[in-house]
């Protein structure tokens, strides 16, 4: 199968601790909804099943979207529905937010199987580091992808919105048929290797839930 360059967009929330459970739930839903925009090839949104922060940053919500190319994501993001919904639903239960987005060549399907579950780790480095260390970064991040066969799929890149994703360069995303499998994989050994270069380092887990959809091609 010939790889389709995609871009992986990833956006976090923190939801607001006296949120109603019904504007949580609208908020979800309609970002769900968002799968009907022409630009979307992939999306999905729901809580994170866990998080894990070197820092005090913390989330509670993941969206997580598919598109072709750059424009294709600028046009997401100006579309009046995307528009409304972040101001209607998202804005009014969100305490912090913030998103990484990074170019992959990926080989397989762009949409993911509801219940498929998703860790995603992204990696703040040091300032003043040179092209060198971040060679050894991805190598080593690379070598996950071999390491464990019940990887589905692994996305790595170089986030290209740093200044919505507060310095988080780094993006790696591995998609696991359920959260069992993903369970059963622990990269420690291979993170601890880079773990001197970096300044933060975050894992986030997620479930794609039973709604969501791949958009009609």
């Amino acid at each position: 199968m010939k790889p389709s360059e995609i871009i992986e967009h990833i956006v976090l929330f923190k939801i607001k601790p006296d949120a109603q459970t019904s504007a949580v739930n609208a908020m979800v839903s309609n970002l769900n909804g968002l799968i009907s925009l022409d630009p979307v090839l992939f999306l999905s949104a729901g809580p994170l099943v866990r998080i894990r922060s070197l820092s005090s940053l913390t989330f509670t919500h993941m969206l997580h979207a598919r598109y072709g190319s750059k424009p294709d994501l600028t046009s997401y993001s100006d579309h009046p529905v995307h528009v409304g919904v972040v101001a209607n639903y998202v804005t009014p239960v969100v305490d912090d937010k913030m998103g990484v987005d990074w170019v992959y060549d990926l080989t397989g399907s762009i949409t993911l199987p509801p219940l498929s579950a998703i860790r995603v780790t992204l990696l703040k480095l040091k300032e003043g580091l040179g092209a060198s260390v971040k060679k050894e970064v991805f190598g080593v991040l690379e070598g996950i992808r071999h390491e464990f066969p019940s990887i589905e799929q692994l996305t790595i890149g170089e986030n290209f919105s740093l200044e919505k994703g507060r310095g988080f360069s780094i993006c790696l995303l591995a998609v696991f048929k359920g959260m069992s499998e993903l369970e059963a994989v622990n990269w420690e050994s291979e993170m601890a290797k880079v773990r001197e270069f970096l300044d933060d380092e975050m894992v986030l887990e997620y479930v794609v839930p039973l709604l969501a959809q791949s958009a009609s091609l």
